[in-house]
């Protein structure tokens, strides 16, 4: 071949796969686990401020850690935003998440830090919320029902098929009940409750936030669920009413993993970064779609969301029921020893 002819063919070449390169570079693939009115305005602010595309698809937490497990060969996301912290500890303790000291981290509350230590810097915390449940006013009077107040109150009779939570299989939401649950009670009791309890469920959904719009609509009597997001509803002008269980509750800390081997790494690292500013954290309240509390010690909680400091909280073990086998083997004992009940 002359000289010259190959050198033009080698520029070709190089120069057809120049844009496919920097349409890489200026990608990044998002793995979002809270509400899609959440994801898309954190995707629009971050696409203004960087310039990069981002491909988002929104799945709850758990399904996004069984995706992970299946896609470890071969990841197709680079980040994984959002979510009980619960799954992202579980998926950093199996490998499935990349290590990454992010400069922000010393803007960070201390328990958002202490998550990323207790991982070894492979999630991070974002935003916490309580855990508890919210039920329709309008319902509950109808059906002349007493106000619950309590975890024992939803076991009573009177809420027989009244009742929605998500499956913990599928929602860190629902796997953070069932982990309180068992902290809060002992693990038998806390069986033989979440037995008594499934008499009174009318369903099982895939995500956690669902069980709060079903109570607000009216198609269920009571959600279980986080309590900024049935804050959410209420803000919106549904009928409920939201209850922290007189016994105690659990809470998250949501968390961001960066996924071990991401395709986009710079631009994964680029998301993690932003995210942790006060600017980032200040979205989901500006929306009217997140009420959690910020992991930002610069970013300003709404006044609307759950006042830690007037709750009832566990001192929730998140190394401990975060961890693969933990979780596993409630998980397990719950689909045998409960999911397969009659009603």
């Amino acid at each position: 071949m002359n000289p010259r002819n190959w050198l033009f063919g080698i520029v070709a070449m190089l120069a057809l796969a120049a844009p496919l390169t920097a349409a890489a570079q200026g990608e990044l693939v998002l793995y979002c686990t809270v509400q899609e009115e959440w994801c898309r305005p954190m995707v629009t602010a971050f696409e203004k401020a960087t310039g990069v595309k981002v491909l988002m698809t929104r799945k709850s937490s758990g399904e996004f850690y069984a995706q992970l497990k299946a896609e470890a060969a071969n990841p197709r996301g680079d980040i994984w935003w959002g979510g009980t912290g619960d799954p992202h500890l579980q998926a950093a303790e199996e490998g499935l998440t990349q290590e990454y000291k992010s400069p922000k981290l010393a803007d960070l509350q201390d328990w958002a830090v202490r998550q990323a230590e207790s991982s070894k810097f492979r999630t991070v915390g974002v935003y916490a919320g309580a855990l508890g449940y919210s039920y329709n006013a309008d319902q509950l009077k109808k059906k002349n029902i007493p106000e619950p107040k309590c975890w024992s109150d939803l076991i009573k009779p009177a809420f027989k098929d009244e009742i929605q939570v998500a499956n913990p299989n599928s929602s860190g939401t629902s796997y953070t009940m069932l982990a309180t649950l068992v902290q809060l009670m002992g693990e038998d009791k806390a069986f033989d409750y979440l037995k008594a309890l499934h008499k009174n469920v009318n369903q099982y959904t895939k995500s956690g936030a669902a069980p709060a719009r079903a109570a607000a609509t009216g198609e269920s009597l009571v959600g279980i669920t986080f309590q900024h997001d049935a804050v959410v509803q209420a803000i919106g002008g549904a009928p409920v009413k939201i209850v922290s269980p007189c016994e105690g509750t659990g809470y998250e800390i949501g968390s961001m993993s960066i996924v071990k081997g991401a395709k986009n790494m710079e631009n994964a690292k680029k998301w993690y970064d932003w995210a942790l500013t006060a600017e980032a954290q200040s979205i989901g309240a500006q929306a009217k779609v997140s009420y959690q509390v910020p992991s930002n010690k610069n970013a300003s909680a709404p006044p609307q969301a759950p006042k830690f400091s007037e709750l009832k909280l566990i001192n929730y073990d998140f190394a401990k029921y975060g961890s693969s086998a933990e979780r596993t083997r409630l998980l397990t004992k719950w689909d045998k020893d409960v999911s397969t009940l009659p009603k």
